[in-house]
């Protein structure tokens, strides 16, 4: 029995280790040079995943037009063995411009076992709840605002006429749209970039 407990604590500690590591930036004397490649990676990763997902997702092009800010994270990496965790950093777009930057990141407990990585596309449908997650110190779906996950039609379409959530969430993996996943306890923070 304690070694089973000593398994699933050094299994946890060494992921939330990883995942915190991972999530680190390095801080020089030339931080502004290193912020400068770190937005452009997000902002080159978020360019994709919005072209693949305009390419793959009939009505995603008009929903994200009618959003008053998308939240891109282009690749969010998921790893877990009992105990998992997701970590990635992201952009907010409003009015085709970026305006901040954020990560997310959560962890889960229960079967599990494996790594991921996937796309992370939040739109926010009204001004209302794009100025209170912008306003926010820290913003946990499911607590500070309700998040749909988008599904796609039999016709392989979104119907933008019932999505009226006020954040909507599509989820991109290698192998297309997720249609059954829970972004509840997921904290989504600002960075300084």
């Amino acid at each position: 029995m304690q070694k089973r407990t000593f398994l699933l604590r050094g299994t946890a500690a060494l992921m939330l280790a990883g995942l915190a590591l991972g999530g680190c930036t390095t801080t020089t004397t030339a931080g502004k040079a290193d912020s400068s490649a770190v937005r452009t990676e997000i902002e080159q990763g978020a360019y994709s995943t919005l072209e693949r997902l305009y390419s793959e997702v009939k009505g995603s092009r008009e929903l994200v037009r009618k959003s008053a800010g998308v939240l891109v994270f282009p690749r969010v990496l998921a790893a877990g063995l009992v105990v998992g965790g997701e970590y990635g950093k992201g952009v907010l777009r409003t009015g085709g411009q970026s305006v901040d930057y954020y990560s997310v990141a959560s962890v889960s407990v229960g079967f599990q076992a494996g790594a991921q990585s996937k796309a992370v596309v939040l739109l926010f449908m009204t001004r209302e709840a794009l100025d209170k997650f912008r306003n926010s110190k820290g913003w946990t779906a499911g607590v500070d605002g309700s998040v749909a996950l988008l599904k796609v039609g039999a016709n392989g379409e979104i119907d933008t006429t019932t999505a009226n959530n006020p954040v909507q969430a599509l989820v991109l993996t290698n192998a297309g749209l997720m249609a059954n996943l829970n972004l509840e306890g997921t904290k989504i923070s600002k960075l300084n970039l």
